[in-house]
């Protein structure tokens, strides 16, 4: 797929122009020398810090100082600068070409719709790093300092599963955990798997007065983490609803982030 203009992360209060560049056109040397440089100074000093840590709800990592309360009345939005949300962002050297265009066409696929804008990291003490751990996970909402987000490299670079894992550290949880969820599906914790319990908790979430969304990019499919084939997720309206099966954030998911980051102000 032709990969679209990232260089316009360098200049984040721009539309982002219908134009189409080689890979080796768009980044050139410039870019891998930088992702060398974030791959020996930031990976050392992020990535090794993380590994204790249990994910919840399946992909999040969770911190001592985050409650059930939602994170973004108490601190965790990425702060506005005039109209636009402003996110630095490095990506280690994990990552092959191919890989690396979809972390960015991801990103870039934000600015369409929203008013976050990721430039690259120069000097900011806040910023979001994408490397390939263990599975897919990121934090939930804005963390002092650097901030990890792992994207596995043999399974978890995909264009869904990035916007995914960006909104978990930009506030948002998973569709299925919602507050008001049990209105809208069925969880059937009998083929849970055993431990995994927890993944299916509800939390204490401000839902933006928008409706539970079945094709949001946050909503897991119907056998998430099920133990015997047999769905954990369904929907009450129609039991037989496919699930999960999200390319990209749904208009819904944009309208959340806009109401949330009061984009339209």
């Amino acid at each position: 797929m032709t990969p679209v203009v990232f260089f316009l992360l360098l200049l984040p209060v721009m539309l982002i122009p219908s134009v189409s560049l080689s890979l080796s056109t768009l980044y050139g040397p410039r870019l891998e020398t930088w992702h060398k440089k974030a791959h020996h100074t930031v990976f050392v000093t992020i990535c090794h810090t993380v590994k204790s840590h249990l994910l919840k709800h399946g992909d999040i990592k969770p911190v001592s100082n985050r409650n059930a309360v939602p994170c973004t009345a108490t601190g965790c939005k990425w702060p506005k600068t005039g109209s636009y949300v402003i996110v630095p962002v490095a990506i280690s050297s994990d990552f092959d070409p191919q890989q690396l265009d979809t972390i960015v066409r991801a990103l870039v696929g934000f600015h369409q719709s929203t008013c976050i804008r990721f430039v690259w990291l120069t000097n900011q003490a806040n910023f979001l790093y994408f490397f390939s751990g263990t599975g897919c996970w990121s934090f939930l909402g804005r963390q002092s300092g650097g901030q990890a987000i792992s994207l596995q490299k043999d399974g978890c670079v995909y264009f869904s599963s990035v916007q995914h894992e960006v909104l978990h550290a930009l506030g948002f949880h998973h569709e299925h955990v919602r507050s008001d969820r049990d209105s809208y599906v069925n969880v059937n914790m009998q083929n849970v798997q055993p431990g995994m319990e927890s993944n299916f908790e509800k939390v204490q979430t401000n839902n933006l007065g928008t409706a539970y969304d079945f094709n949001s990019v946050m909503q897991y499919s119907n056998s998430a983490f099920s133990k015997n084939n047999q769905p954990t997720i369904t929907a009450k309206s129609n039991p037989n609803l496919v699930l999960g099966g999200a390319a990209q954030m749904s208009p819904n998911d944009v309208a959340r982030f806009n109401r949330l980051y009061q984009c339209c102000k």
